[in-house]
C-alpha cells in the first residue's frame, strides 16, 4: 500500500494500516524537503502507483488528487472498528479506531471516518466527506459530497447535510442543511454561505 501525503493525518493512517498486517511501500509528498515519515521513505510524485490511499485531511485536496491519480485505491480499516457485514465502505476510505459503522450503512469514496465515530444503520455518506472523531450519525442521515461533520457532532435521524457544507464542531443537527454552508450550535443553524 502507499499513501499520498506525509502528514500527522497518514501517520494515523499508518497506525491502521499496521494494526491489518498490510504492508506500507512508502508515501508520496509534494513537498520535495521530506524525505521519510516514521521509518517510511517519502517519494516525489512523478508517477504514483497503487494501492494507494490520499493521506490528507482536507476534503478539497483529497478530491482533487483522486482526480488526477486514477489508480487502484485501497482501504484502512482498523482492527478495533466494527463494521457491520451488510455495511459498505469505499474505495480509498479510512475508518480509525473505534468507528462503527452500522448495517447498511453506505460509506463513499475517499471518506474519513474519524475516532470514535458512530455511523448508525442505513446512513449515506457520500465521497470525500470526513466525520471527526466522537461524531455520531443517528440513522437515516445523508451527508452529501465533500462536506465536513465537526468533532463531537450528532446529526439526527432522518437528517440530511448537502453538498461541501462544514458543521461546526459540537453542533446539534435537526434539520436539513444545504450545499455549501458553514452550520453550528445547538440546535444548528447556518450562519454563512461557503
Amino acid at each position: 500500500m502507499y499513501l499520498y501525503g506525509a502528514s500527522g493525518h497518514a501517520k494515523v493512517i499508518i497506525d491502521i494500516l499496521k494494526s491489518k498486517h498490510i504492508v506500507i511501500e512508502g508515501l508520496y509528498d509534494d513537498n520535495p524537503e521530506i524525505k521519510s515519515l516514521l521509518e517510511y521513505p517519502v517519494l516525489a510524485p512523478d508517477i504514483v502507483k497503487g494501492p494507494l490511499i490520499i493521506s490528507i485531511g482536507k476534503n478539497q485536496i483529497r478530491y482533487e488528487i483522486a482526480q488526477k491519480w486514477p489508480v487502484e485505491y485501497g482501504r484502512a480499516i482498523h482492527s478495533s472498528a466494527i463494521v457491520s457485514e451488510y455495511g459498505l465502505v469505499g474505495e480509498g476510505s479510512v475508518v480509525m479506531q473505534g468507528a462503527i459503522i452500522q448495517s447498511e450503512a453506505q460509506i463513499g469514496r475517499h471518506c474519513i471516518i474519524n475516532t470514535g465515530t458512530s455511523i448508525d444503520h442505513e446512513c449515506r455518506v457520500g465521497d470525500y466527506v470526513h466525520v471527526s472523531p466522537h461524531s455520531t450519525l443517528c440513522g437515516g442521515v445523508e451527508v452529501a459530497e465533500g462536506s465536513w461533520i465537526g468533532a463531537g457532532t450528532i446529526v439526527l435521524p432522518g437528517v440530511k447535510i448537502g453538498k461541501w457544507s462544514v458543521i461546526g464542531a459540537g453542533s446539534v443537527v435537526s434539520k436539513n442543511i444545504p450545499d455549501h454552508v458553514l452550520a453550528v450550535g445547538n440546535r444548528c443553524k447556518v450562519i454563512k454561505n461557503i
